[in-house]
């Protein structure tokens, strides 16, 4: 099947509700990263450690870590423009909090910590459901462009947060940086709040938690598209968080600057960012998502090394537009390769196995590099970071993301419903399912089965196949004689079972 012509770079945003919500997302982004970056330099005026300086961004990203995957799963069972309201909401009480503690001068290092964290917490539920939220606002052909948008928010932010917030920091301390941010958020939320997001309607009960997670991790452990995202992730950005978490120091430490070279500097990350958004959809149509990866990666490790070795200050600017695009370029790709590889049902749970990988990659890696600098120095911890993400493009062979571009997950809905004798109860089970063909080629009968908790997850199976599904079963007719047969086997009770 013919792909559609790539969208232009800039057609999502003659959509209103996407336009809304993207302008809206620009002034919660820069709220966002004035917080981050008054955040690390507040720890370095209360202890310029660089273990504790680094346990700021671990801490804004642990939460990420560990939440990711009930988030997820929360995004797929329940509403998720309601998920979004709560999670702004959250927002705003803890950024404000941190501000009135900061103005008051009453913050102490484990008090940034424990917000810090409490904010993480908050991005966590949010995460997952925003990411999920945006195809259900563009077409499927306006997607890459769309998630393209969405990195350029944060890039437009990046460039402009942190030097907003250097001049902020400079003119009267971290603690109005939080309270701007605090108010950053209101614009999602009012958007939030007029949309009559169109419910979804089943007739089968909702999913539990802990099933809906553990059905998330199942599809994402043999989709190869988004294994192909975790393993390039993690090896992208578990290296690539040296500079984030070290870079605070660099310059107040190794270049003796103060906030504004710091702003200016994230800043600079950002326009790289900006830049590099503005010229991937050309790429794309020139080049393979995997070659623009290498080199972008490439690019970042530059930044890298040169943010370990140069002292020239207009030198590192330069060197940090150049790993902003890389980064931008890299992470954009690896979102998109994970909106592709997961059909609708799952989008959330898939999405959010991926932001575990990127978030766990960050926190684990900046506290990593940051006994790294402790113990040797800062200049060898990126030293090593830089070269480790050059030795990482031996994996792109073996790890293509182009593999997320070959599948149809549209939905098919190709399983007739079961026929069964009398009524079940939805929660019946497990469930054994078998499927008996005669394959041509010698004519032995053949069983297929598989175990399903309950007879209502047996019924979402039916409800989810794809396109994808569809050619898969068709390729495999064309190999067997007649029409399989296929039995359920439901547990009523615990003492027997029932054939439907």
């Amino acid at each position: 099947m013919t792909a559609p012509p790539p969208a232009s770079a800039w057609s999502p945003l003659r959509r209103p509700l996407f336009r809304s919500l993207w302008i809206a997302d620009v002034a919660s982004n820069i709220g966002t990263w004035m917080h981050d970056a008054a955040a690390a330099w507040l720890m370095t005026l209360l202890v310029p450690s660089p273990l504790l300086v680094s346990l700021v961004q671990a801490a804004t990203t642990l939460p990420l870590f560990l939440l990711a995957l009930p988030a997820g799963a929360l995004a797929d069972i329940f509403d998720r423009r309601r998920i979004l309201l709560i999670a702004q909401v959250w927002w705003f009480l803890t950024t404000a909090l941190l501000g009135v503690l900061t103005i008051t001068g009453v913050i102490q290092p484990w008090m940034l910590l424990v917000i810090t964290l409490a904010i993480g917490t908050g991005s966590a539920i949010d995460l997952p459901a925003w990411q999920a939220l945006i195809p259900e606002t563009v077409p499927r052909e306006e997607l890459p462009a769309a998630v393209g948008l969405g990195s350029i928010a944060i890039n437009i932010a990046r460039a402009i947060g942190p030097a907003l917030a250097g001049v902020i920091i400079v003119a009267g301390g971290p603690g109005p940086v939080f309270l701007v941010n605090a108010v950053s958020v209101l614009g999602v939320f009012f958007v939030l709040w007029r949309w009559r997001r169109k419910p979804v309607r089943t007739t089968l009960p909702a999913e539990r938690l802990a099933s809906a997670m553990r059905a998330g991790v199942r599809y994402v452990r043999f989709a190869p598209a988004l294994r192909t995202v975790v393993v390039r992730t993690a090896a992208f950005v578990g290296f690539a968080s040296a500079l984030w978490a070290l870079l605070p120091l660099v310059v107040r430490v190794s270049l003796s600057r103060g906030p504004v070279s710091y702003g200016a500097l994230v800043g600079s990350l950002g326009l790289g960012g900006l830049l590099g958004a503005s010229l991937l959809p050309t790429w794309r149509k020139r080049w393979s998502t995997d070659a623009i990866t290498a080199v972008a990666t490439a690019a970042f490790a530059l930044g890298c090394l040169s943010l370990a070795w140069v002292r020239a200050f207009p030198l590192l600017i330069g060197a940090m537009v150049i790993a902003g695009a890389g980064w931008l370029t890299t992470l954009s790709s690896l979102i998109l390769a994970a909106q592709r590889g997961a059909a609708e049902w799952v989008r959330g749970r898939a999405l959010s196995i991926s932001t575990l990988t990127l978030f766990g990659s960050l926190a684990i890696g900046a506290l990593l590099w940051g006994i790294v600098a402790t113990r040797a120095s800062t200049q060898w911890a990126l030293t090593g970071a830089g070269i480790a993400l050059l030795l990482g493009l031996a994996l792109i062979p073996r790890f293509r993301l182009a593999v997320a571009e070959a599948g149809n997950l549209e939905h098919s809905q190709n399983w007739p419903d079961p026929v069964v004798a009398g009524n079940l109860d939805a929660e019946a089970g497990p469930v054994l399912v078998t499927v008996e063909y005669i394959v041509q080629v010698d004519q032995r009968a053949g069983v297929e089965c598989w175990l399903v908790e309950s007879w209502a997850e047996h019924l979402r199976q039916h409800d989810r196949t794809t396109q994808s599904d569809r050619e898969v079963e068709e390729r495999i007719r064309t190999l067997v004689v007649g029409r399989e047969r296929t039995t359920h086997y439901i547990a009523l009770s615990p003492t027997g079972d029932s054939t439907a």
